[in-house]
């Protein structure tokens, strides 16, 4: 697995994930949901994979499932999500998750610092249990409510919330510790 550069608008994670917030209506077709969360779907892949070969094979993936069951699926955005996350946790057992509560009020002025900022991040969220990632991934950057990710982990909102305040404690140990170095 090679590591590749950050896909196109990944940058702008935390704008473009919390802008395109959960639909409130089912989408009526596949295409219709197709256009509304395949970007959302892939940048929250990248973030768990750090990889955007495999974070594009897990979206397609997850699409193709939801396709074949169309028919059989009550809520196709938590069905896709679920999909995708199971395939993640499958194919990455070993990988640990993470994801950031609060992000930078906006782009620091040097670009470096910029670039800089988000390799800390990507490497905190890493660091972190599959669980916790997973967790804070939909609820901080996707903006899910606790039970909207619960259902699609499969998990109770209390546990959601657990997980997500675990991985927030850990991500700030982590980034604490290397502005120690």
């Amino acid at each position: 697995m090679h590591e590749m550069e950050e896909p196109a608008g990944v940058a702008g994670i935390a704008e473009g994930a919390v802008a395109g917030a959960m639909p409130a209506a089912v989408p009526a077709t596949f295409e219709d949901l197709f256009a509304e969360q395949h970007e959302r779907l892939y940048r929250a892949l990248y973030l768990i994979t750090g990889n955007t070969h495999e974070a594009e094979e897990l979206m397609q993936d997850a699409f193709i499932q939801v396709l074949e069951r169309w028919g059989h699926i009550d809520n196709p955005p938590a069905y896709l999500y679920r999909t995708a996350l199971n395939a993640t946790r499958n194919r990455f057992r070993r990988l640990k998750v993470a994801a950031r509560r609060t992000l930078t009020g906006g782009e620091p002025e040097d670009p470096f610092a910029a670039a800089d900022l988000r390799d800390q991040m990507t490497r905190a969220l890493r660091g972190l249990p599959e669980r916790q990632r997973a967790a804070l991934v939909l609820t901080d950057l996707l903006d899910y409510k606790s039970e909207e990710a619960a259902g699609i982990l499969r998990v109770t909102p209390a546990t959601v919330r657990s997980l997500a305040s675990q991985g927030r404690a850990a991500m700030r140990l982590s980034l604490g510790a290397d502005d120690d170095r």
